[in-house]
């Protein structure tokens, strides 16, 4: 292992070439919660709703149940099959391109949906979309986590849930913005800008090299050595570049004698610390339990949720939780590398949970007063920062980091699949009362520290437990 090894000094275009990556999140951020707003506009419900037979609605239009649930939950869908098949592609194609097709295929989809006016070319389209953004969901983290210097990697990563709340902020302003518009441009134009986005993005890709670890795994040690020059601002043949490359094929060549990379293999081992299984199962709890936390309730159906709890301008304290995730979020670029990954995810859940418990007793026992509604948003409030500043981006980081190159790419394809179902299942509860809606779950983790580790050192340390070797900086 090379403990001593000096890494090529950070310039400040390499950085912003590992950080761009991190716009992926913006695209996801948006697409996921643009769609709320949408369905809520009045033109909207008379394009593609249903007549009412309520006396009372006056022939309002209405969705049929089973509408709005497709409509809302199908992209889900196609973002857990586009992540599952996203880790074979990334591995036969690059990370990069993998991407750069995502956003060609969520790119079809938004074409569908802005040309739609029924709900049968609506969802298809949605479900299109829903693929493609499974390719940039699943293989943007791992692609960042690739390209990004060790030192900086988990600050860099967390900019991507830094993203996905500026995409969140952005849908609730842009559906603000068009929802009172009495024709197809109220959701006509938030669809269309989900396009820019992506081809932002896509474009913005060409541009940037591709991960050296694809071309080492690939053979390919020339190309590698200068996508790690145009990465690190030097030039190819420096002796950082050349002893970072070095690292890279000596680490590979030693997992590849003692990895095996078929599907199957990633579910074998049993609990042994070294095991394939045990770091799949590492990862996809972490996401599943980022889920768990159902801070996307309070996103996706905040307004709701304030309103059945009696408090008034819902939507104005729905936009003050969305500034505030925005807003949390940065704190964890320095606490990430500071205290490590995983003091940051027990001291998050700890803090939600007292949060959780405070809203539940406040809520039960003053239920409707002004000082209980006050209290429901303080703490709802503390809940987000929370979330955003500790889980939001620790469980991303992690995944990133904990998969050795040979089973990396479907390793967090798999880890980001569980994330979506779970996130599917928030969304499926969207009809349950507000108090079984807002659930927790305990989290108690003994995953170790990744911090400034490179993730194939983690797989050498691997073999003393999963990530269980204390704190390594600067490894």
């Amino acid at each position: 292992m090379t403990h001593d090894l000096v890494e090529a000094p950070v310039t400040l275009r390499g950085y912003l070439l590992c950080v761009f990556a991190a716009f992926g999140g913006i695209l996801f951020g948006y697409d996921s919660g643009y769609i709320n707003g949408v369905l809520g506009m009045s033109f909207f419900k008379q394009q593609f709703g249903s007549p009412s037979n309520d006396k009372d609605a006056y022939n309002s239009p209405i969705y049929k149940t089973w509408e709005k649930s497709l409509i809302d939950s199908i992209l889900s869908a196609g973002t857990f099959f586009g992540a599952l098949a996203a880790g074979s592609v990334a591995d036969w194609i690059g990370r990069r391109s993998t991407v750069i097709v995502g956003c060609a295929i969520f790119s079809v989809g938004v074409i569908f949906q802005v040309a739609s006016t029924t709900v049968a070319l609506l969802v298809p389209g949605r479900l299109i979309a829903g693929f493609g953004i499974g390719f940039v969901f699943a293989i943007i983290i791992l692609y960042m986590s690739e390209v990004a210097p060790k030192r900086f990697r988990g600050a860099i990563v967390s900019g991507y849930q830094f993203c996905i709340t500026i995409g969140l902020l952005l849908a609730s302003v842009v559906d603000n913005a068009t929802k009172d518009r009495m024709n197809s441009g109220s959701y006509r134009i938030p669809m269309a800008l989900q396009w820019l986005f992506a081809c932002f993005l896509g474009i913005g890709l060409f541009l940037l090299p591709e991960s050296p670890r694809w071309y080492v795994k690939k053979g390919r040690t020339q190309d590698a050595a200068r996508a790690l020059g145009t990465l690190r601002g030097q030039h190819f043949e420096s002796r950082y570049i050349i002893d970072e490359l070095k690292e890279l094929t000596d680490n590979h060549d030693y997992e590849m004698r003692n990895i095996r990379t078929g599907w199957v293999d990633y579910f074998r081992g049993g609990w042994k610390p070294s095991s394939n299984l045990r770091r799949v199962v590492l990862g996809m709890a972490l996401q599943m339990m980022q889920q768990w936390t159902s801070v996307n309730f309070i996103f996706y159906y905040g307004s709701t949720f304030f309103r059945t709890v009696g408090l008034e301008n819902a939507f104005l304290i729905s936009m003050i939780t969305t500034a505030v995730n925005v807003g949390s979020t940065p704190i964890s670029f320095w606490t990430i590398e500071k205290f490590g990954r995983r003091m940051l995810l027990i001291s998050g859940a700890i803090g939600m949970l007292v949060c959780e418990f405070v809203i539940a007793i406040v809520g039960t026992v003053d239920e409707g007063s002004k000082a209980a509604g006050i209290f429901l948003i303080v703490f709802t409030c503390f809940y987000i920062f929370f979330f955003a500043s500790t889980w939001g981006p620790a469980a991303w980081v992690v995944i990133g980091e904990i998969f050795p190159l040979p089973i990396r790419a479907k390793g967090v394809a798999l880890s980001t699949a569980s994330n979506v179902s779970l996130e599917q299942v928030d969304r499926m509860l969207e009809e349950t009362t507000p108090r079984t809606s807002f659930k927790w779950v305990p989290h108690h983790l003994r995953e170790g520290h990744t911090d400034g580790s490179s993730p194939e050192t983690n797989e050498k340390m691997g073999h003393q437990g999963p990530l269980e070797q204390g704190e390594q900086k600067g490894v």
